[in-house]
């Protein structure tokens, strides 16, 4: 069982737009609406591309994939049917709104160097 990252809702919004679905003209994917789910996964994640779980394929296939969907656009279009329904429930933490502990503030900066008695003295 794959646990999808789109929901049914997102999907049906964006399934038209995806290219290689039965019709088109070319190859037609597997599984379009898994590749999806395995892009968002590596994004989700942060983990490179050959940690991809094999459940959703060969990862050197889905990358290749996934880069022609880069050259050729189909992500803009993808986001751009997808903006107009926001879904929140992740949200990105970044430096800038994550505070340090009060004892992290004015510490040390590192090793200073000092010369020796011996060498000033001479």
């Amino acid at each position: 069982m794959v646990r999808r990252e789109l929901t049914d809702r997102q999907w049906s919004l964006i399934a038209s737009l995806v290219p290689g679905k039965k019709g088109d003209r070319g190859a037609s994917g597997r599984d379009n609406r898994l590749f999806v789910d395995a892009v968002l996964w590596i994004v989700r994640s942060g983990a490179p591309w050959r940690d991809l779980p094999p459940l959703f394929g060969p990862w050197n296939s889905v990358y290749q994939r996934f880069n022609r969907w880069c050259r050729s656009g189909v992500w803009y279009h993808l986001f751009k049917a997808l903006i107009h329904a926001p879904d929140f429930s992740y949200r990105i933490i970044d430096s800038t709104i994550v505070r340090a502990h009060q004892h992290a503030a004015g510490a040390k900066r590192g090793l200073k160097i000092r010369r020796s008695a011996a060498r000033a003295a001479a």
